[in-house]
């Protein structure tokens, strides 16, 4: 008898109520993972998509080949940099649950994807990031005033009130706007990563979107463009395991690996361990010389997991267990590389607890600067005109009009 064919839907492994479950994750053990020159072909190591770089082990050792032997006190700083990004999105959760701003989303549980990724870049990089990625600001120095001051579309907000909160920009810093419509940033960094190949230029493009945003058509117009012109870029899915409240098996995760997508466009493919600081930052070691000495861009699957909600907007006890994150295999990122630096014995849990009370005590501070600029019910305001700016380089006749009608009407009230 000839079956029938049946529509399949993905399964979501564990729904409220259930125990969590993290089976159909594929894991490489710590060190197992070979790491090859970083010019070789992208044919011959697809292994790289359908295995797990791994450097921390269980121990809190770091062991194998993409071990990246990072001075402690450089580690030292990844931790600063990946607690005080934890330190302001707790406060700002917190702010916008009393109701002082609209809107928040967190990076808790991914800060390593930003702070590792980062410090393993030049200065001179472009970054296209996402809307979990405050770290990569952290890492350039930006305060983080001016990431509250964004938030409350003050005076001093670098958007000028034009952005949707949590969606900055820091054209100093080589860190391009996010986007609210999901996966421009990978055309565009490829496009930026082209220009600057044209130009003779030694710098390269960085770009981030979550797995779910990886069914969009710019990811593959991306994919194309940057393997037909080996255009010098890193494009990262990271595979925090949700699209909201969507399992990461609807966007095509099930089967194959995010990172073995790459390989399908003739791109080097790699799948790491997003919550492992190490190993994080020796594939982007390795992906940006690749990408520095033609041989092409690089397809980077961050495996970590979102273990807040997907915004202030969600609540993720409606489609997940609630002790997920607490059951997750790959851990914590901040308690992984806090516990290989104690094994080191260049921390301490008192340094440890030290250190968060500083970086509490800092954002407390920056967060009193930030609304002496300005908030959402209280002035300072920002000047209504400022619509009418950043368009045109000459203001046409029409606009000029608007404007006078509009300040003359202000000043009538």
């Amino acid at each position: 008898m000839v079956k029938k064919s049946r529509l399949h839907v993905p399964k979501t492994p564990a729904r409220p109520g259930d125990a969590p479950d993290f089976s159909y994750l594929k894991l490489s053990p710590a060190g197992e993972i070979a790491r090859p020159d970083a010019g070789s072909p992208w044919s011959g190591i697809r292994f790289l998509a359908e295995g797990l770089v791994r450097v921390l082990d269980d121990q809190h050792r770091a062991v194998g080949p993409w071990h990246p032997h990072l001075d402690p006190g450089e580690l030292q700083i990844g931790l600063r940099h990946m607690l005080l990004t934890r330190a302001f999105d707790d406060r700002m959760q917190r702010i916008q649950r009393s109701g002082k701003i609209s809107f928040y989303i967190r990076s808790y549980g991914e800060e390593a994807v930003s702070v590792a990724m980062a410090m393993a870049l030049r200065p001179t990089d472009m970054l296209f990031p996402s809307y979990r990625n405050q770290g990569l600001h952290v890492v350039r120095g930006r305060p983080i005033l001016d990431l509250m001051c964004q938030c409350l579309s003050n005076t001093r907000d670098m958007c000028k009130g034009r952005q949707l909160p949590v969606m900055y920009h820091w054209r100093e810093g080589n860190i391009f706007s996010i986007s609210g419509n999901l996966a421009t940033q990978f055309p565009q960094a490829v496009g930026w990563a082209m220009a600057a190949a044209i130009k003779g230029e030694d710098n390269l493009a960085v770009s981030w979107i979550g797995e779910g945003s990886s069914a969009a058509a710019d990811f593959h117009h991306a994919l194309l463009f940057a393997s037909v012109y080996r255009a010098p870029v890193i494009l990262c899915v990271v595979n925090n395991q949700w699209a909201i409240s969507t399992f990461q098996g609807h966007a095509g995760g099930e089967r194959e690996t995010f990172a073995a997508r790459g390989p399908g466009y003739g791109i080097a493919g790699v799948r790491v361990d997003g919550n492992d600081f190490l190993a994080v930052h020796a594939v982007t070691q390795w992906a940006a010389e690749r990408a520095r000495t033609g041989a092409g861009p690089t397809l980077i699957e961050h495996v970590t997991y979102r273990a807040a909600a997907h915004s202030t907007s969600d609540d993720a006890a409606r489609y997940r267990p609630k002790d997920d994150y607490q059951k997750f295999p790959l851990g914590d990122p901040v308690e992984r590389l806090k516990n290989h630096l104690i094994a080191l014995g260049e921390w301490s849990d008192a340094r440890h607890q030290a250190l968060v009370a500083e970086l509490d005590e800092h954002v407390a501070g920056s967060w009193k600067e930030a609304v002496s600029f300005g908030t959402l019910t209280g002035g300072p305001s920002l000047d209504p005109g400022l619509m009418f700016q950043d368009v045109f380089a000459e203001m046409p006749e029409h606009l000029r009009r608007q404007e006078a009608e509009m300040r003359a009407e202000l000043a009538g009230k």
